[in-house]
Parts: structure tokens; sequence; C-alpha cells
């Protein structure tokens, strides 16, 4: 029997991809007040949600509790299929620890099944190119502890390269500093971030402006893409489709046979990036 694949909101996948993968609800609070994501990315209104951010509407997440995944995963084991999720990076949330912990617990109570939970190293579209290639693998039959070895091994092949417009939202979440915030806004400086081999984000270059920090994400595309007729590509923005567009079109030219998704940032982690977030993913030689 093909073994069931997870995800969550964060893998950012629209409904036409998600054959074979189940999204697991977030949880987030607008201005106090909470709200459920639940993957659909396809009518997230990310301009009403990346135009409040740019209003000073405070957004609040919380990572994905041991309970939601007991909640969720019980019944599939009960029904006898195995379980991979793909989870978000444990380098940026607590989300893989609870996942992990829920595993221990139903391997315990079922015994006879098997659980495995992927550390993505990411999130939004690093997320989903591991989420489909495990649904690509149950689809084929390949045995569930076979599939798990092959997608922690795609892991590091999963890369994600991105930019910001507006730098207070990383130093919200501790990710600069307020004077590099500072400093940076006044100079216009944009850094090139990704999630490195841990799982953290840091930044892998700086350039000044906008049009620079996309040309420096499509260099590390040329650099570091897999010719493979495997690859896929993914863009998310926050609400810079214009933007996200123009990457697009710089990514075509290299490799044009490829062809490329665009979504809105899904808002679970866009509250963490902010309006103007341009992220490029694709399968990589190394991250």
């Amino acid at each position: 029997m093909a073994f069931a694949v997870f995800a969550d909101g964060s893998a950012n996948l629209p409904q036409s991809l998600l054959e074979g993968i189940t999204l697991l609800p977030c949880e987030y609070t607008v201005d106090g007040e909470p709200r459920v994501y639940l993957g659909d990315v396809d009518h997230f209104d990310g301009h009403a949600y990346y135009e409040g951010l740019r209003n000073g509407r405070k957004i609040g997440t919380s990572l994905l509790n041991t309970q939601l995944f007991l909640t969720h995963f019980t019944p599939v084991l009960e029904s006898g299929q195995d379980i991979i999720y793909v989870s978000m990076s444990s380098g940026i949330s607590g989300t893989y620890n609870a996942a992990v912990a829920a595993a221990v617990e139903l391997m315990e109570q079922f015994p006879d099944r098997f659980v495995h939970i992927v550390d993505s190293k990411g999130c939004g579209f690093g997320n989903a190119l591991l989420a489909l290639k495990a649904a690509e693998l149950s689809r084929a039959g390949v045995d569930v502890r076979e599939a798990a070895k092959i997608v922690d091994d795609a892991v590091q092949h999963a890369c994600q390269y991105f930019t910001v417009d507006d730098l207070n939202f990383l130093k919200r979440t501790g990710r600069v500093s307020g004077f590099t915030a500072a400093i940076g806004t006044v100079l216009n400086i944009k850094p090139i971030l990704y999630g490195d081999s841990t799982g953290h984000i840091v930044a892998c270059t700086k350039v000044r402006g906008r049009r620079k920090a996309i040309e420096a994400v499509v260099e590390k595309y040329r650099e570091k893409k897999l010719d493979s007729p495997e690859q896929k590509i993914f863009i998310s923005h926050g609400d810079c489709l214009d933007d996200a567009n123009m990457l697009a079109g710089l990514v075509k030219k290299i490799t044009p046979e490829v062809p490329i998704t665009i979504c809105q940032h899904e808002p679970f982690s866009g509250a963490h990036v902010g309006p103007g977030m341009l992220a490029l993913f694709f399968w990589g030689v190394e991250r």
C-alpha cells in the first residue's frame, strides 16, 4: 500500500500540485485575533494580507504542536498506511521537534507502522520540493523506508534563495540586528538569504538596490542549478508580482525548458519576511 505524505500550509503548494499530499493547518493571529491557514494558496488574498503588514498589522505565528500531529496521523496509521511528513526547518521553528515527538509516540502505539519526519531545512516551496518527491515515490510504489532515505538525501539539494524589501521584518524575528536594519534601509542594502545546511536563514551576499538583488538571486540559480529532467522551479512573492515575473523571465533565459510556478508567499511564514519578499526554489547540486 502506498504511504501517506503530509506537509503543512507553509509548503505553499497550489491545489494543482497536491496530488498525494495532505496539508496540515497552520495557526496564526492578526492583531491578536486567531486565524487558521489550511494551505489554500490559490484563494489566499496576498495583496490584502501584505498590505495589512505594510500598514502595521501585527501577525503572530506558533509552531504546529504534537497534538495536531497525533490527531491527523492516528487515523492514517489505523487504516494501515505508513507516513512521511515534510516539516519546515528545525532551524526556524519547533514544529519539527513536535512532529518527531508525535512520531515516537505513534510508533510505540502502532509498532507495525512507520512514521518518518523530514527536516526540510527550509520553508515555503523548499518544503514543497521534498513533499512532491515523497508523493512521487509513494505513487511509484517505493517502500516507505527507502523513500524516507531518498527524501532525506534530497534535502541538501533543495535550494532556496530570497531577498526582502524591508529589513525591519527580519529584525522583528531576530534575523538581523536593529542597527543592521536601520543602516541597510538608509543605504538601500538588500541581503540575499538562503537556508543553509543546518536549516538556519543566513545571508550569502548583500547588494544595493532591488534590481541587483533579483539579478543576484538569478546568479545563484545559474551557479547551483542541477541539470536534470526532474528540475522544478518555484517562485513565491510577498505581493510583488511584477518582480516575480522579472525573476522568472531572467531564470527562463538560463533554462527555457523548465516550467516555473509562481505563487503569493503563504501567510504563515510570510509574516517573518514581509511584503516585497521574493524567493526562488529549485533543485541544486548543493545548497
